[in-house]
């Protein structure tokens, strides 16, 4: 895979939180990754987002009037089409220390303490951007390899409908047939098939 994303797999993260300083700091955090940066001041508009494009990872605040971190994220999972996108909960320092174990016990993949250390955050970030890139790289892979197999089932098809015609079939051609076949499988075994 080429160094640089493509379009596809610059899914972004989504911000989340209720005050703008933080949305600020997590920009400024996060800028330099060159990936993009969507905000969400509510679980809710949150919610919207997500139904609205894929993401890579959702930064999460804990604390927010109406829908909490906890709910929006119990959202988030519950829906096939955002289950499986990793949540990182962020609270503050003098939260609760039942809140780490209620994030990981609703999905979360992650739990930071405001204020966090901000090369450890873009380094957690860092990480689930790359799986990312490779959960996308690997279904390209898989769909790749499943037209494969459908376009040798049908070169198949049509070679034991040949063999079952009337008359003998011509040798060289089957022979062709047959190594192109050989091709195409060796194709998708090049790719850890």
């Amino acid at each position: 895979m080429s160094a640089e994303a493509t379009t596809d797999e610059r899914a972004g993260i989504l911000l989340v939180d209720d005050m703008e300083d933080n949305l600020i700091a997590l920009e400024a955090v996060l800028g330099s990754l060159n990936e993009p940066l969507v905000r969400a001041r509510s679980g809710e508009e949150a919610m919207k987002a997500l139904l609205r494009r894929q993401f890579a990872l959702v930064l999460l605040d804990v604390r927010m009037p109406g829908m909490d971190g906890f709910e929006t994220a119990a959202n988030i999972k519950r829906l096939d089409q955002t289950k499986d996108v990793p949540i990182i909960f962020l609270t503050g320092a003098e939260d609760d220390s039942g809140y780490a174990f209620r994030g990981y016990a609703t999905g979360a993949a992650d739990y930071l303490t405001k204020p966090f250390d901000p090369w450890v955050l873009r380094a957690k970030v860092s990480v689930f951007l790359d799986l990312h890139r490779k959960n996308q790289q690997l279904e390209r892979l898989l769909a790749q390899d499943q037209a494969d197999y459908g376009e040798v089932s049908t070169r198949l098809a049509e070679l034991e409908a040949d063999l079952d015609g009337e008359g003998l079939p011509d040798r060289a051609a089957l022979r062709t047939r047959v190594q192109e076949l050989r091709q195409l499988l060796n194709r998708g075994r090049g790719q850890g098939f």
